[in-house]
This record gives C-alpha cells, sequence and structure tokens, in this order.
C-alpha cells in the first residue's frame, strides 16, 4: 500500500524538525517536502503533489488563512491546520474550517517540543482523516460566516462596537407559534466530529427563532468551543451559547459541549437541565456524543431528536440506538455530502436512525417534522 505523502508548512525550523520526525515514524506515511513559508510550500505542492499539507495558521510574507484561501481556490487538497492554543488562535482556526480545511491541531504556546510529542498519535490520526476525507463538499463562502445560500438572519446588519456586525435581530419564540408549543418539550441533540463545525452550522443557521431548544457535542479541544459558540450566535435566529452546568437548556437556545468535559442533560421537574462534568474519555473522547446521546435515551425518551452529522469513528452510534429505542426520530447525514462518513455510517449499521440525507435538507426537514408532529397532535385534540 502507497503511503501517505505529507508536506509540512510552518515557519518554525523546530516544529518542521518535530512533524516530519513524527510523520517519518508512521508505517502508513512520510514527510516529502518541509516549507518555511507559503511562497516555498506553493513550489512544493507543484513538483511533490502531496497527499495532505499540514499549515502553520501564522507565518511570515503570507499567513495560512490567506494561503489556504488560494490553494483551496486553485488546487483543493486535504489540509490539517496548525495553531495555537489562544483566542486569536481559535478564531483563526474556524475561519481555516470555514475555507475547506480538514481538521486541526492547537499546539502549546511553550514546551513545543515535548507537547508536539504528546500529541503525536493525534496528529498522524487526523492526517490519515484528511487523506480520505472529501474536499469541498460544502457550498462556497460568499461573505465572511456565510454559506452559499441566504438565510434570513444572514441580511444585513447595522454594525455593531468595535466596526463588527451586529447580531442578527431574533424574533421572540412565543408558545402561540406552532413550533413553540412543541419547543418546551421536544428537544435536538447533535453528535459530529471532522468537518462537524461546518455541517452543524449548517443545520442551525437554517432553525427559526421558535425552535426547541438543542443540545450538541463536537469533538473539539479546550479552548474552542466558547469562540465556535459565539461565531454561531452571530449567524442563527436562535442563541448560541457554551453550555454551563446546572443551567435550564431553553428553547430557541443551542448549547454546545465545552472542549475538555462531558456534556449530557437532566430532567428537573418540567425543567431539561444541562450537566457539564469531568471525567474519563468515551470511545476516546471528551466530550463523547455518546454521552449526550445517552442521557437523550434516558431523559428525553420520544421527545428526543438525534442527529448524527460528518465524523470519524463509531461515538455515538450505539447511544442513538438507545435513543430510536425509546422512541426518539433519528436522522444521519448522508455519505455523499460528508467530510468523513465514519459516524453516520457506524450510526446506520447499529439500526439507529430512521432518515439519511443530504446536509443542505437536514434542517428544513426537522422543521417540518415538527410542524407535522405539532399537526398531528392538534388533530387528536
Amino acid at each position: 500500500m502507497p503511503k501517505t505523502r505529507v508536506v509540512v508548512v510552518d515557519d518554525s525550523a523546530l516544529v518542521r524538525s518535530m512533524l516530519t520526525e513524527i510523520i517519518n515514524r508512521q508505517p502508513d506515511m512520510t514527510c516529502i517536502g518541509a516549507a518555511s513559508d507559503p511562497y516555498v510550500a506553493r513550489e512544493m505542492i507543484r513538483n511533490l503533489n502531496p497527499d495532505v499539507i499540514t499549515l502553520d495558521v501564522e507565518m511570515p510574507r503570507m499567513d495560512g488563512i490567506d494561503f489556504l484561501s488560494k490553494l483551496m481556490r486553485l488546487r483543493p487538497m486535504p489540509v490539517v491546520m496548525v495553531s495555537t492554543l489562544t483566542e486569536r488562535g481559535a478564531e483563526v482556526t474556524l475561519k481555516a474550517l470555514e475555507l475547506g480545511a480538514i481538521d486541526f491541531v492547537a499546539k502549546p504556546k511553550i514546551g513545543v517540543a515535548d507537547g508536539l510529542r504528546q500529541l503525536a498519535d493525534d496528529i498522524t490520526d487526523k492526517i490519515r482523516i484528511a487523506a480520505k476525507a472529501r474536499i469541498n463538499r460544502l457550498p462556497p463562502t460568499t461573505v465572511a460566516g456565510t454559506t452559499g445560500h441566504a438565510h434570513p438572519a444572514h441580511a444585513p446588519a447595522t454594525a455593531g462596537t468595535e466596526g463588527r456586525p451586529a447580531a442578527p435581530a431574533r424574533p421572540v419564540a412565543t408558545g402561540g407559534s406552532p413550533l413553540g408549543r412543541l419547543s418546551t418539550e421536544k428537544i435536538l441533540f447533535i453528535g459530529a466530529s471532522t468537518g462537524g463545525t461546518e455541517a452543524t452550522k449548517e443545520v442551525l443557521t437554517s432553525l427559526p427563532a421558535d425552535f426547541p431548544a438543542v443540545m450538541i457535542t463536537q469533538h473539539m479541544p479546550p479552548g474552542f468551543t466558547r469562540s465556535y459558540a459565539a461565531r454561531l450566535d452571530g449567524l442563527c435566529r436562535i442563541r448560541v451559547k457554551e453550555a454551563t452546568d446546572g443551567e435550564r437548556v431553553l428553547p430557541g437556545h443551542a448549547y454546545i459541549a465545552p472542549g475538555g468535559f462531558h456534556l449530557s442533560v437532566e430532567r428537573s421537574g418540567a425543567n431539561y437541565i444541562a450537566r457539564v462534568q469531568d471525567g474519563e474519555p468515551v470511545n476516546r473522547h471528551k466530550p463523547s456524543v455518546e454521552v449526550l446521546f445517552k442521557s437523550a435515551a434516558r431523559v428525553a425518551g420520544p421527545n428526543a431528536i438525534g442527529v448524527m452529522l460528518t465524523g470519524m469513528g463509531a461515538d455515538g452510534a450505539k447511544a442513538m440506538r438507545e435513543m430510536r429505542d425509546a422512541g426518539a426520530y433519528c436522522v444521519a447525514q448522508d455519505e455523499a455530502s460528508c467530510v468523513v462518513f465514519g459516524m453516520p455510517r457506524e450510526a446506520i449499521a447499529a439500526g439507529a436512525v430512521q432518515d439519511v440525507m443530504p446536509l443542505l435538507k437536514i434542517g428544513p426537514h426537522l422543521v417540518e417534522h415538527l410542524r407535522a408532529t405539532v399537526g398531528s397532535a392538534l388533530s387528536r385534540v
């Protein structure tokens, strides 16, 4: 079997050396070049034709985001970003994922050599995933932070503080609206991994303000989920935030599992409550989709809706079957629209899924499903 050919792009000689060593220790991959900046990288890519590149976010002469934008427009290929554990690093990394990067590795600000050694398995796993991933499956970005088709939430807004656009106006959800009648009973649970930051965005931006509460586990490390939630909150008609332990789960809101913690749901009287807790990784992940979906089966039962989006592995598949057995309605993203089909495929194989559909249809389908549920309930009155 031919080895995966990797080009490393990083302005740090130490990082280039460490990544080259880590890659070359693997029996199934080889580092065929290491570039100190995007201009050198451009020539290497042209001459060596790598399968995957690792790309530093911040470099001299041309930063990683500018280079990635040009690369994905002119020669789309699998890219794993190497970013720093800072707020700016998180924001830039999220932009890179919007532009088409498959995944990212967060390197420490200090102790880089030891940190990269500890991340060796994570780095090489992501290179393997990237080599098999689909490229440019999402609609092309037309304006910052939006996909190619427009949602009402993306209408131009007046400028906010510090020159940034204000968040879109959100209608107030009321119990008198069709979905509002179900909003305190139903709850949507989403699981995602590789490619999931953009897939989850696509689903959430299609939901109306009166949609039931949404709880999300996206495989992300600590330090990135808060920026991710804030980014989504500026795009969606529902509110989006990083979940906090013990808070009430409200209709018209989405709650994202903080990196490094498990998210689950509990019941307190008539209310749903978010639980954010430390613990051992489950299926090698923390947060784990399995933890969230198990709580959905136990606590929400037939009031739960489950969605499994793009991602590698089987995290959440067994628990999604428990959701379906408890009466939940479950959907999986189809193979053609996934960056990586692993998690949806495993959920389908487990018999957990009633419907499989393209990413762009999932959000609108959930809205119609709930409206039909409202109509069915009213017809029985």
